[in-house]
């Protein structure tokens, strides 16, 4: 990476004002799907209900991406009223579905956040002013102190959870305590620049997208939330645990072989209000 881990972790703490970002409203929120038809409908509506405040001032975008679901969770969403619905063909992984959606996305603030709704969708505000405020990067932390679980997981995916955090140390330079949380946010300008690079479509995507966080110097915030575990979770522990290890050792590939690298362009408009006297 060409930075110390004093550096990385200098950068991910340090907000730096940079000009508002680019869009058409000030809020677009992505929720990969699939299998949801049953559901999907009303986390549409339920989004639109919380963050209404958000639609009044400034305007909201929901953008619905089916994983090639084959169940009419894309027609549910269209019908339920969301702004976008990006349809797969075939099921592609969470990864490909949240940058699809994220690329398509047109707010000045990005979120994504999951289908089942395990993270109320009120708590995207806090998000939003936080990515206003001036951070590139806001992520859920389930670890937090301050957050708090109205419905536990399995056991069988708290282990899971806790190796997976344990095998990220090899990808990434600084101690995240939740890559995994399903609740992101990031200026638009930034999710631009992360989302055209990265490659992975399974569940170590998050690994991924922090690991170019660190890698382009930019800042993160971990934010506490609540955090409401579905039964109907896509997630199977040893299978995805086993796939995200395979992935994690081909982002450490991609990263040596130079397909990381920035463009100047893109360099640029990263290090736009970065530097800052005294700094």
């Amino acid at each position: 990476m060409g930075s110390s881990r004093r550096d990385v972790l200098a950068a991910l703490r340090t907000r730096h004002p940079r000009p508002e970002p680019p869009g058409d409203v000030r809020l677009s929120v992505v929720v990969p799907a699939y299998r949801e038809a049953a559901h999907i409908g009303a986390a549409v509506e339920q989004i639109r209900t919380a963050l209404a405040g958000v639609a009044d001032d400034g305007g909201l975008e929901v953008v619905v991406v089916d994983d090639g679901s084959g169940d009419g969770t894309g027609e549910a969403a269209r019908a339920a009223g969301a702004d976008k619905v990006i349809a797969f063909e075939a099921n592609r992984g969470k990864g490909a579905a949240v940058r699809a959606g994220m690329l398509a996305a047109t707010g000045r603030s990005l979120v994504f956040t999951d289908a089942d709704l395990s993270y109320a969708p009120v708590q995207i505000v806090g998000l939003l002013e936080a990515l206003e405020d001036g951070w590139d990067v806001v992520v859920g932390n389930r670890h937090d102190p301050r957050s708090t679980t109205v419905v536990e997981a399995g056991v069988l995916r708290r282990v899971g959870g806790r190796a997976i955090n344990l095998a990220t140390r090899a990808v990434l330079v600084a101690p995240h305590a939740d890559t995994q949380c399903g609740l992101k946010g990031l200026r638009s300008d930034v999710a631009r620049v992360l989302f055209s690079r990265t490659a992975i479509d399974g569940f170590a995507f998050d690994v991924e997208l922090i690991h170019l966080v660190e890698r382009y110097g930019l800042s993160l915030l971990e934010v506490p939330v609540e955090v409401r575990n579905s039964d109907s979770s896509t997630v199977r522990v040893a299978r995805d645990a086993l796939a995200l290890l395979v992935d994690l050792v081909e982002i450490r590939r991609r990263a040596a072989r130079g397909a990381y690298d920035l463009d100047p362009a893109d360099r640029a408009l990263l290090a736009a209000g970065t530097e800052q006297p005294g700094h």
